[in-house]
C-alpha cells in the first residue's frame, strides 16, 4: 500500500505552518533527532574525561538539527507538497542554512575525540577514516562535482519536468529533500570544515567557489519571478479552500530564491574571511620563527668560526 502525504486542510498561517502535522514516516525529523542525540552523547563523553568543547560549536550543530526537525516535521512539510513558496523555503533551508550550521559544529572532530580506540569505537573510526580517504570522497568533495550538483538542485530540477516526475510521490518528495541536504553539505564541507579532508583547497580556491555560487542562485530567483506560467505542475493547483493564487505563490517562491541565501552567504563569507586572516597570521608567525632560527644558527656558526677551539 503506497504511503501518502498528510496535507493540512486549513489555509497556511504561521500557526498552521508551525503546528503539529506529522507525516506517516518522518524520516528527516528522525535524522535530526538522531544527530542531536549522538552529538550530545559525544559532548558528555568529552566532559566526563575533563575535556572542554566550544559552546558555539554545540549551539551551531543543535540549531541546525532543530531547523531540520522544524522544516520537515511540522506543518511546513505538509504545505510543501502543494505550495511552491513553502517548498522553496524548505529547499533553501535544507541546502543553504542547515549544512553550514552542522559543519560549524565540527561533528567529525568530535567523533575523532570521543570514539574509543578499541572494540566498536575502533571499527567506527576505521570505517570513517577509510571513507574519508577513499577515492569516492575525493571525487564527491571536488569543486568540479560539488558546484554543479548544488546548481543542479535549482536549474536541473525546476527548469525540467524532473521535479514533477519524482516529487509526485511521497517517497520521491522525501528523496528530493535528502538530495537538497546532501548537496548542500557536499558544497559547504570543503569550504568551512576544519576537520580532516581527503583534499583541502587553498583559501583562494574556496573563496572563488563561494562567489561563483552566490550570483547563480540569485539569477535563478529572477527566472522564477519573471515566469508568466506555472513552472512546476505539482504546485499549479493548490487546494481551493486555501484561496491561494498559484502564480502569486510562485512569485513569492522566486523572491525567496532571490533573497533568502544572501544573508547566509554573507555570514559564511565573514566566517571564512576571519579564518583566512587567522591562517595567514599563523603562517606568517611560523615563517618569522624559521627565519629567526636560521639567523640564530648562522650567528652561532659565525662565533664558532672566530674561535675554532670553542
Amino acid at each position: 500500500m503506497p504511503i501518502n502525504a498528510v496535507i493540512p486542510e486549513a489555509p497556511p498561517t504561521i500557526a498552521t505552518l508551525l503546528g503539529w502535522n506529522p507525516q506517516p514516516v518522518p524520516i528527516l525529523p528522525l535524522i535530526g533527532v538522531t544527530l542531536a542525540v549522538l552529538y550530545c552523547w559525544g559532548i558528555f563523553r568529552l566532559r566526563a574525561r575533563g575535556t572542554k568543547w566550544q559552546g558555539r560549536r554545540t549551539a551551531s550543530f543543535l540549531f541546525g538539527c532543530g531547523l531540520l526537525i522544524v522544516v520537515t516535521g511540522l506543518g511546513i512539510e505538509g504545505y510543501g507538497h502543494k505550495l511552491f513558496s513553502v517548498w522553496m523555503f524548505q529547499h533553501l533551508t535544507l541546502s543553504m542554512a542547515i549544512p553550514p550550521l552542522l559543519v560549524l559544529g565540527s561533528p567529525g572532530r568530535l567523533l575523532l575525540r570521543t570514539a574509543a580506540h578499541h572494540g566498536a569505537g575502533r571499527i567506527l573510526l576505521i570505517v570513517a577514516l577509510s571513507g574519508l580517504r577513499s577515492r569516492a570522497a575525493r571525487i564527491m568533495l571536488n569543486p568540479g562535482v560539488t558546484i554543479p550538483l548544488f546548481l543542479f538542485s535549482y536549474y536541473g530540477l525546476y527548469l525540467s519536468s524532473l521535479l514533477d516526475i519524482v516529487g509526485s510521490s511521497w517517497i520521491g518528495h522525501i528523496a528530493i529533500e535528502l538530495f537538497f541536504l546532501a548537496s548542500g553539505l557536499l558544497f559547504i564541507v570543503p569550504i568551512l570544515s576544519t576537520g580532516p579532508l581527503p583534499v583541502r583547497q587553498s583559501n583562494i580556491g574556496r573563496f572563488f567557489d563561494l562567489f561563483l555560487e552566490m550570483p547563480l542562485h540569485v539569477f535563478f530567483g529572477v527566472i522564477v519571478m519573471m515566469s508568466t506560467s506555472p513552472m512546476v505542475s505539482l504546485f499549479a493547483y493548490p487546494p481551493s479552500q486555501w484561496g491561494i493564487d498559484p502564480m502569486t505563490d510562485q512569485q513569492l517562491a522566486g523572491g525567496l530564491a532571490w533573497s533568502y541565501g544572501e544573508p547566509i552567504a554573507l555570514l559564511i563569507v565573514i566566517v571564512f574571511a576571519v579564518r583566512w586572516n587567522r591562517d595567514e597570521a599563523r603562517t606568517s608567525a611560523v615563517k618569522e620563527r624559521r627565519i629567526d632560527d636560521a639567523e640564530l644558527t648562522a650567528y652561532n656558526q659565525y662565533l664558532k668560526s672566530l674561535d675554532p677551539q670553542r
